[in-house]
């Protein structure tokens, strides 16, 4: 079974849930967008999941990160980004 990382982060003023599919063109990441700017709830995102394809991993929980949108300059606003070990639905690779 293979392990991906899904990610949450906020995109033009609404949050996206994307999965990081390695070997695999970014362009081609299963991608859903919650065209809201609210942070969807954490039965939200696995619906979305599910949608896509993928189950939370045995274990998992949602890591939250914080980067600013310029690196070099302190006063920049801050982003987040979630992310979270998955595997897709069937066991197989996605």
């Amino acid at each position: 079974m293979s392990e991906h990382t899904a990610h949450l982060s906020i995109r033009t003023g609404r949050w996206t849930l994307y999965v990081a599919l390695m070997g695999v063109p970014v362009s081609q990441w299963p991608e859903h967008n919650f065209g809201t700017e609210v942070v969807p709830t954490p039965a939200e995102r696995s619906r979305a999941l599910t949608d896509l394809g993928f189950v939370f991993t045995d274990g998992a929980e949602w890591a939250w990160q914080e980067y600013p949108e310029r690196p070099d300059d302190d006063a920049s606003p801050v982003r987040l980004l979630a992310s979270i070990k998955v595997c897709s639905r069937d066991g197989g690779l996605s």
